[in-house]
């Protein structure tokens, strides 16, 4: 028993300085907030969901091994009664892992489908943003802006992405070279970029802020350097920041 006490104390003083850094939401959401942006809102339960299957998948797993060494221990020489077969504990063991896969994949189809959920293309009430990975960085294209208004990053001067508050933008996702991923951690995004298809996803960005977005596919020798910045603005902001994006295509 002082080992396993020993043991929990070790690992519960190694998880202290990662707890420390996390807000109480942070913390309760496992790293993630569930209200940064409409895919939170649909992925963020799953998220916690799948997190508390596994505590509770682990903490049984611990008390079935823990248990026989504890209060098992061999006590004298004689040689332990030896069993075939238990039908009930295998029964149990392939019927339980079954319902938690059958039910996580539940929820898995039915947040993703609204995750992925595309609005018809006649609508014209959204936003709509290229996002083109290049070796080793990234071009971001402003539909409202003009074609030829591309804002375009190198490994040393990361681009910035705008996004407007509680507004939708649909994003048309490419690539020119090699697959990349289009990643924004704190969003619960991530969407390949594959030469010569284009991707569509659409989010709504819902809290004001930085938030950092990289590459998360292997995509060659500067793959570390792919890294670019969200920033959310109101709705006036954006507005002012692709006339800017206008003026500068026209000069």
């Amino acid at each position: 028993m002082r080992a396993v006490k020993r043991l929990c104390g070790l690992a519960t003083a190694s998880l202290l300085p990662l707890l420390a850094g996390c807000s109480s939401e942070e913390l309760s959401g496992v790293g993630f907030q569930g209200d940064v942006s409409s895919v939170n809102k649909h992925a963020f339960g799953l998220w916690q969901g799948a997190w508390l299957a596994a505590a509770i998948v682990g903490a049984l797993t611990l008390v079935l091994i823990l248990w026989p060494a504890v209060f098992h221990r061999k006590k004298n020489e004689e040689f332990p009664k030896q069993t075939q077969y238990n039908i009930p504990t295998e029964i149990a063991y392939t019927v339980i892992p079954f319902i938690i896969i059958a039910v996580l994949f539940g929820y898995t189809v039915k947040a993703e489908s609204k995750i992925v959920a595309k609005t018809p293309a006649s609508v014209t009430d959204i936003h709509d943003i290229t996002v083109n990975a290049i070796q080793w960085s990234w071009q971001f294209t402003y539909k409202e802006a003009g074609e030829k208004a591309t804002v375009t990053g190198t490994p040393a001067q990361r681009p910035v992405l705008y996004l407007p508050q509680g507004e939708k933008v649909r994003f048309k996702i490419t690539a020119s070279d090699v697959v990349h991923g289009f990643w924004i951690p704190a969003f619960m995004i991530q969407i390949q970029n594959l030469p010569g298809v284009e991707n569509q996803l659409e989010f709504t960005a819902e809290k004001l802020g930085e938030y950092p977005g990289r590459c998360n596919i292997l995509c060659g020798r500067q793959h570390s350097q792919m890294l670019f910045t969200v920033k959310v603005v109101t709705p006036a902001e954006y507005d002012a920041y692709i006339e800017k994006l206008k003026a500068g295509a026209s000069s």
